[in-house]
């Protein structure tokens, strides 16, 4: 029997695709935008270079989380925008993630926290 691969936007969300929504939540943006976001959001525990950060909105765009936006003026600049699709998909990560760390609070796993 094989074991069901979730869909790129159905939970649990890679890191890569849970932080770029999360970015893209704020506005359309360009790709080294996205990659300071989500240096930002994720710290040095998510480096994501230009080849993971394209090939990933490429997956996510099929998947109809994100849309690459038509922009004027700097052509070389591709701006993506988060679909309904994507919001979605990061509202139902974000409830997983609340809830899992409920649980983590519940049996007093973080040090210092009551």
């Amino acid at each position: 029997m094989s074991k069901r691969v979730p869909s790129l936007g159905q939970p649990p969300l890679t890191a890569a695709v849970f932080h770029i929504l999360l970015a893209l939540t704020d506005g359309p943006l360009h790709g080294y935008e996205i990659m300071q976001a989500v240096e930002a959001s994720a710290g040095a525990d998510l480096r994501m270079g230009p080849g993971t950060i394209y090939g990933s909105l490429q997956r996510m765009e099929d998947a109809g989380l994100v849309r690459e936006l038509t922009t004027l003026g700097d052509d070389r600049r591709r701006v993506f925008g988060i679909q309904p699709a994507g919001r979605r998909a990061l509202e139902a990560e974000a409830q997983r993630l609340t809830r899992l760390a409920a649980l983590v609070r519940a049996k007093r796993l973080i040090t210092g926290e009551r």
